[in-house]
C-alpha cells in the first residue's frame, strides 16, 4: 500500500538527539529517499522572549523541510544535530512524536497565560510528513481547550484538511492562518521551492479561508533580487491576494547567513550564474539585504499594497494575528 513503511530501524543514534530513535521511509513518491527520524522530545512550547515577533511561543514537531525551499533560513539549524544544511535538511526529518501529549501539559499549567503560539516559524507544520503523523489536529484540539490563540504559516493547502477546526476555532478565539506565496512564476517555483505545493493552490485556499470567516494574510517571502522581486513577479501577487480576501499582506527580503549562503550561492552558481555577481555583491560581507535595495523594493510593495489589502497586521494584543516573519529574516513592512 502507498503509506506502508518500507523500513524500520530501532535504537539508532540520531546525532544531536540522543538513543532510542526509530527511523521509518515510506512508499510515497514525496517521500522517496527521505528518512523520518521519530524522536521524543523534552517540550513542545518554545519561548520567544520579549514577543519582538509579534508571538510569545512557537511550536515546531517537525525539524528539516521536505519542501527543500533553496532559501530557507532553517537549514542552518540542521547542523545543531549533526546534519548538514543542504540535502540532509531535506532528506532528514525529525519527527516530534510527542509534541501534542507534551503540549497538553504545558497548558494545562496554572501559570500558562494563553499567550498567542505561532506554527510554521522554523519549518512547515504541513509539509508532506504532516499527511502521515497527523499531528496538527491534536495539536490544535490542545490550543483551543486551553483557549489559546494561534497563528500559523505554511507553503502548504495541506493546511484545509483541518479547516472545520480553524472554523470552529476562529468563533472563539484570535486565529490566523497564512501562505506564504514568494512567486507565481512557474520557473521561478520551481526552481527555488522545487517540492511544494502549486503557488496558486495557495491562494485558493485563502479565498477558502476568507470565505469560511477565517483571517488569512500572504507572506511574499523571500524576495529575492532579480528572481521574483520585479514589478511583474510580484503584481500578480497581490492582484490575486485582494481578489482572495486576504486579511493582510507582508513582504520579507532574503536573509542569507552561514550554511544557508553556502547552499544559495552553490544553487545560483549552478542555476542563475547570471545573477551570481549581482548577490556577491549583495550578500558577500553581510545577511541581510543592503539597506538602498531593501527601501526600493519596500517602496514598490508598499505601493501595491495599498490596492486594498493592509499591509501591516496589527499585534494580537490589539485584536488581530500578525502575519509572522521567520526570526532570522527581515520584514520589509
Amino acid at each position: 500500500m502507498r503509506w506502508d513503511e518500507q523500513r524500520v530501524e530501532n535504537d539508532l543514534r540520531l546525532p544531536g538527539v540522543g538513543d532510542g530513535t526509530v527511523t521509518r521511509t515510506f512508499d510515497a513518491p514525496e517521500a522517496m529517499g527521505v528518512n523520518f527520524h521519530e524522536v521524543r522530545a523534552r517540550s513542545a512550547l518554545n519561548h520567544v522572549p520579549g514577543g519582538q515577533y509579534g508571538f510569545d511561543y512557537t511550536i515546531n514537531p517537525y525539524r528539516g523541510c521536505t519542501h527543500a525551499c533553496v532559501f530557507c533560513f532553517a537549514r542552518r539549524t540542521h547542523t545543531y544535530l549533526g546534519f548538514d544544511a543542504g540535502r540532509d535538511f531535506e532528506r532528514e526529518i525529525v519527527v516530534k512524536v510527542n509534541v501534542p501529549e507534551l503540549l497538553r501539559a504545558e497548558l494545562a499549567r496554572p501559570s500558562w497565560k494563553r499567550d498567542l503560539v505561532a506554527l510554521g516559524t522554523n519549518t512547515d507544520p504541513y509539509q508532506w510528513v504532516e499527511s502521515r503523523y497527523r499531528m496538527m489536529p491534536e495539536i490544535l484540539a490542545a490550543l483551543e481547550a486551553a483557549e489559546t490563540p494561534v497563528s500559523v504559516l505554511t507553503k502548504s493547502p495541506l493546511a484545509m484538511r483541518d479547516v472545520k477546526i480553524y472554523e470552529r476555532m476562529a468563533k472563539r478565539l484570535p486565529v490566523s492562518v497564512n501562505l506564504s506565496v514568494p512567486t507565481l512564476d512557474e520557473d521561478a517555483w520551481r526552481a527555488t521551492e522545487p517540492h511544494t505545493p502549486s503557488p496558486s493552490a495557495r491562494l485558493d485556499a485563502v479565498a477558502e479561508l476568507r470565505r469560511r470567516g477565517i483571517d488569512s494574510g500572504v507572506l511574499i517571502a523571500p524576495l529575492m533580487p532579480g528572481i521574483n522581486d520585479s514589478p511583474e513577479q510580484v503584481r500578480p501577487i497581490v492582484e490575486r491576494a485582494k481578489k482572495a480576501g486576504a486579511t493582510f499582506l507582508g513582504g520579507v527580503a532574503l536573509h542569507l547567513r552561514g550554511e544557508v549562503k553556502d547552499v544559495f550561492f552553490a544553487w545560483l552558481e549552478e542555476k542563475r550564474p547570471d545573477l551570481l555577481p549581482h548577490y556577491e555583491a549583495l550578500y558577500s560581507d553581510r545577511a541581510y539585504m543592503r539597506p538602498e535595495q531593501r527601501k526600493q523594493t519596500t517602496r514598490a510593495l508598499r505601493g501595491w499594497g495599498r490596492a486594498g489589502l493592509r499591509t501591516r497586521a496589527t499585534s494580537s494584543r490589539e485584536g488581530a494575528l500578525p502575519v509572522q516573519a521567520p526570526p532570522d529574516q527581515q520584514p520589509l513592512f
